[in-house]
C-alpha cells in the first residue's frame, strides 16, 4: 500500500478513536459512538471497502484497549464499513455509502451481535436489545459522515478511490 493511503487510514483511525471518547450518548442499553460511523462513511468514500474495514477494526481494538469500547464494536462497525464501501463503489453517491453504514451496522451488525454477545460476553440479550442502539448510533454517525463528505467533495479536499 502507498504511504499516503496508510497515513490517511491512520488519521481516520485516530479521529475515530479520540472522537469516540469525546462524543457519545446513551442509546438504549449501549452507548452510541457516532464518530465511528462517520469515519466509516468517510473511509468508504475516500479509500474503499477493505481499508474502511481495516480502519473499523483498528478503532475497535484501540477503543477496547483504552476501555471505552466493548467487543460489540467489532461486528457492527466492520460490517457497516464494508457495506458502506460496496454501496459507494456500486452507485458512486455518498448517500448510498451512508445508507450502507446504517444497513450494515444498524441491521446486519445488530443481528450478528446477538450470538457474538452470547458466546463471547455471556449476554442473553436478543435482537431487539441491540437493534435500537445500533440503529440510533449508526444513523446519527452516517448522517454526520454523509454531511462531511458532501461538504468536502466539491472543494476537492476529499479524494476518492
Amino acid at each position: 500500500m502507498k504511504t499516503r493511503t496508510l497515513t490517511r487510514m491512520a488519521v481516520l483511525a485516530a479521529i475515530g478513536t479520540l472522537g469516540s471518547q469525546w462524543l457519545w450518548f446513551p442509546a438504549g442499553i449501549a452507548k452510541a459512538y457516532p464518530v465511528q460511523h462517520a469515519v466509516n462513511v468517510i473511509a468508504a468514500v475516500t479509500l474503499g471497502p477493505l481499508p474502511a474495514v481495516g480502519i473499523a477494526f483498528v478503532i475497535g481494538v484501540l477503543r477496547n484497549l483504552l476501555g471505552i469500547g466493548t467487543l460489540l464494536a467489532f461486528p457492527g462497525a466492520m460490517i457497516g464499513a464494508f457495506l458502506s464501501g460496496i454501496l459507494y463503489r456500486l452507485f458512486q453517491r455518498p448517500i448510498y455509502s451512508a445508507l450502507g453504514e446504517v444497513m450494515g451496522t444498524g441491521l446486519i451488525g445488530s443481528l450478528v451481535s446477538v450470538p457474538y454477545a452470547h458466546v463471547l460476553m455471556g449476554s442473553a440479550g436478543g435482537a431487539f436489545v441491540f437493534l435500537p442502539s445500533f440503529l440510533i448510533s449508526s444513523f446519527t454517525g452516517a448522517l454526520i459522515g454523509w454531511f462531511l463528505v458532501v461538504r468536502m467533495k466539491p472543494s476537492r479536499a476529499l479524494p476518492t478511490f
